[in-house]
């Protein structure tokens, strides 16, 4: 007895284990031969996608967001490709699939739906360039905006690490529905604003000269346009002003200069002698309890 009888032999056991559903026979061996198909399938898919990506990246007359919607693309045609010859490896003829199509259309439209989305939305983020790794984003408003460093567009989310090193995975479809903060979309430039305030009765003329100083100083501040200073309001305890900067590297942190220009405005108002000002109230006294008349009278 040869091998290949052995084979059909061990076939047609596996074939008969098995029940019917209408003129379909399901047995064993085409549930290991689907197994089998499938395993090879993402095998497969795995390898061309992993070759598509080296392959990409050498391509460097290409910018790293062509390259990977480049990418992105050849290995979603890999991938159909793979289920179509999968199909028909397996001898399932397409019209057979029409028996589903409707519970499919149900799962796609419910189940699916948002992962179609996302899927959706980062090929159009790759190819409109509104958004690209090495961007620094900001999404959200005040307490919850996160702002990070865009550091790779997959096809569900994309990931952006913030200055404490914590990775966001923020969902596709989610950057195409809500207001983001592109920092460095047209440029890089970015203007920081610090606010400073100073003690009533300090040089006003000084201050501003010593706040201008500090920003200048700054090795990350842009010389053109230079800093500026305006003063912004009187307030109940503090002469009010905000200082205007630019720098061109928004990644490395903005709250690091808002520090150091701080920090260099403390050593420079006590050098010249302008006060910092800290809450005060003033306190008249109508009444003294248990004293007739006002407070001061004998």
């Amino acid at each position: 007895m040869t091998l290949k009888e052995d084979i059909a032999r061990l076939t047609a056991r596996l074939d008969a284990i098995g029940f019917d559903i209408g003129s379909y026979h399901v047995s064993l061996y085409l549930a290991l031969l689907v197994v089998l198909t499938v395993g090879a399938i993402i095998a497969v898919g795995r390898m061309a996608s992993f070759l598509i990506r080296r392959l990409f990246s050498r391509m460097h007359r290409l910018d790293p967001t062509q390259q990977l919607l480049g990418e992105k693309l050849a290995s979603i045609a890999v991938w159909i490709v793979l289920a179509l010859v999968g199909i028909d490896f397996l001898g399932i003829k397409l019209t057979a699939l029409t028996v589903f199509s409707g519970a499919m259309g149900l799962a796609v439209g419910f189940g699916l739906q948002k992962t179609f989305g996302n899927l959706i939305s980062g090929i159009i983020l790759l190819m409109d360039r509104s958004i690209k790794p090495g961007d620094v984003i900001a999404v959200g408003t005040g307490s919850d905006k996160t702002v990070g460093q865009v550091s790779r567009i997959g096809i569900r989310a994309v990931s952006v690490i913030t200055r404490d090193q914590i990775e966001f995975l923020i969902p596709n479809e989610l950057l195409m529905t809500s207001t983001v903060e592109n920092w460095s979309f047209s440029t890089r430039d970015v203007r920081l604003k610090v606010p400073v305030g100073i003690a009533y009765g300090s040089d006003v003329e000084l201050a501003e000269r010593l706040m201008l100083q500090a920003a200048n100083e700054h090795p990350r501040v842009h010389p053109d346009p230079q800093p500026s200073v305006w003063l912004t309001a009187f307030g109940d305890s503090a002469i009010q002003f905000e200082i205007q900067l630019w720098i061109d590297d928004p990644e490395a942190g903005v709250g690091n200069i808002r520090s150091d220009v701080l920090k260099r405005i403390w050593g420079l108002f006590g050098e010249h002698g302008v006060h910092l000002p800290f809450p005060q109230r003033d306190l008249h006294i109508k009444d003294w309890p248990g004293m007739p008349g006002k407070a001061g009278e004998s």
